[in-house]
């Protein structure tokens, strides 16, 4: 969709987008729109959708509810319009406009809001419709073509057309994540991950390295190799190294970079612990977490965000062979810890482990990462926001603003000491379960073992894949989670590197 700022809209739109809040007049309402909201057709209720029609070739108008002010967020502009796209794209609108509703954010930027605005827009309009031959099934998705920010002062013009911009960038790398992840595991190998990494890599002049199989093999990684030996899709390591600071020969370069590490298993049947068949072709998502950090590092790389970025996917099928992995078995991790396999399907904490030291390889700030780790965290929390998990208290509270700037949830739950002794094992250091009670805190512990700088564990079991078809901007299948945290939180810490250097 073609998104663009204008001092005015024009005689060729097919519809306008008024932004009604509850018990309030929305921005600009003409006549038509003042008898409505004054008959109580149009109440302004979140979500509430009124579309009013003047004649068959009259410009439509859609009132969309905001709610109360009250309980207006930035994420509920971004559903608002979510709805609004795709409540358009089904009446057969092509062309719309609508104004930035900054009356009812004093406090909110009208670029941050358009940006936001965008965002919901574009994310409610993704499809994967790659796999469709049938042409019939493309055609029935029809698709709104333009959208107009009408806004006449200059000043507030140019903001807006950076928000929509970075708006759309944003949304870009979110669709990104959603295609790869909605991909099946017969496209979406680690090869094919390395592919993609290169893609990137190449596009904004990122460092790459792939390490295989045998590099892994020699540098002692037996948590990774561990889960990689039952498949016979090559495992890949891939790094990727975003450098800005240094290159641009930046003083925020000697703070160290900010590594960011996903959990990459492009499928998990959960090996010879195997899964139940209900659902299991939905483990081609286990990816999601290195699907998140592959597009944060070409998000930010887009947005020449100032601030050294490293991002670690340690790419791999988890799969039942003759050769795979037993439960029993003991493998000696990069770290030199030693780690008793009590369950094949708890196997993305064996490859975060590897992974996590490796990252300290690079002295960094900070290590952030993002896994599909625990069914239990969907006990814990549901599909709605994301468990949080860390060493470090600065950290905590920097992610947890960034949450609540970009509209993805999180939620933090403990680490103490107590739960340790559950994954402590009779003949190895540790055990990769610590069984059912505190599944996904024992996991997270289990990983801090691998971490000696300020870490931030995300376990995105419960967010990283939607089946709700009613969600205003998440679309069914995988959300691409975390990205727009992520980016939130990159930007503020380049801002805030930037103003201790002067």
């Amino acid at each position: 969709m073609d998104i663009r700022v204008q001092d005015r809209c024009g005689g060729d739109i097919d519809a306008q987008v008024i932004l009604h809040p509850e018990g309030k007049p929305p921005v600009l309402p003409d006549k038509l729109v003042q008898s409505v909201i004054a008959s109580g057709e149009s109440t302004g209720k979140f979500l509430q959708s009124v579309v009013l029609r003047q004649g068959p070739k009259t410009i439509k108008t859609l009132l969309m509810g905001l709610g109360n002010l009250s309980d207006l967020t930035q994420d509920r502009l971004r559903q608002a319009m979510g709805r609004a796209a795709t409540h358009l794209r089904d009446i057969g609108v092509a062309k719309f406009a609508v104004t930035v509703p900054y009356p009812f954010f004093p406090r909110v930027g009208v670029g941050r809001l358009a940006q936001t605005m965008t965002e919901g827009m574009q994310l409610s309009l993704y499809r994967l419709l790659a796999y469709k031959t049938n042409k019939t099934d493309k055609e029935e998705y029809k698709s709104v073509k333009t959208c107009i920010f009408v806004e006449p002062n200059a000043a507030k013009c140019r903001l807006i057309q950076a928000g929509i911009s970075r708006g759309e960038c944003i949304a870009e790398g979110v669709s990104d994540i959603r295609t790869l992840c909605n991909r099946p595991s017969n496209t979406v190998t680690p090869t094919y991950l390395a592919q993609e990494a290169k893609k990137i890599a190449d596009r904004f002049g990122i460092r790459l390295t792939v390490l295989e199989r045998e590099d892994v093999r020699k540098l002692g990684m037996g948590g990774f190799l561990g889960v990689a030996q039952g498949t016979c899709e090559p495992p890949k390591f891939i790094v990727l190294e975003y450098r800005p600071a240094r290159t641009m020969g930046r003083a925020t370069a000697k703070r160290g970079p900010v590594v960011l590490v996903g959990k990459s298993v492009t499928f998990d049947s959960g090996g010879i612990s195997l899964k139940p068949p209900e659902n299991m072709e939905q483990m081609k998502y286990d990816m999601s977490g290195g699907a998140t950090v592959l597009a944060t590092l070409k998000v930010a790389a887009a947005l020449e965000l100032p601030i050294d970025l490293v991002g670690i996917l340690p790419a791999t099928d988890n799969m039942p062979s003759g050769s795979a992995i037993h439960p029993g078995d003991v493998v000696t991790t990069l770290s030199g810890k030693t780690v008793e396999v009590v369950n094949t399907d708890a196997e993305g904490r064996l490859c975060l482990a590897d992974a996590l030291t490796y990252a300290a390889r690079y002295k960094p700030v900070a290590i952030i990462d993002l896994a599909t780790l625990t069914g239990a965290c969907v006990i814990s929390l549901g599909h709605h926001a994301m468990a949080l998990f860390s060493n470090n208290a600065r950290l905590t509270t920097q992610l947890k603003q960034a949450s609540d700037e970009s509209g993805e949830r999180v939620w933090e739950l403990p680490l103490w000491e107590d739960y340790l002794k559950q994954v402590q094992s009779d003949i190895a250091d540790l055990k990769n379960s610590g069984g059912r009670p505190a599944g996904s805190i024992t996991a997270a512990i289990f990983l801090k073992q691998f971490v000696n700088v300020p870490w931030v564990h995300f376990d995105i079991a419960g967010t990283a894949w939607n089946t709700d078809s009613n969600h205003p901007y998440l679309t069914k299948g995988s959300t691409g989670i975390g990205l727009r945290l992520l980016i939130a939180y990159l930007t503020a810490e380049a801002k805030g590197r930037n103003r201790s250097r002067r």
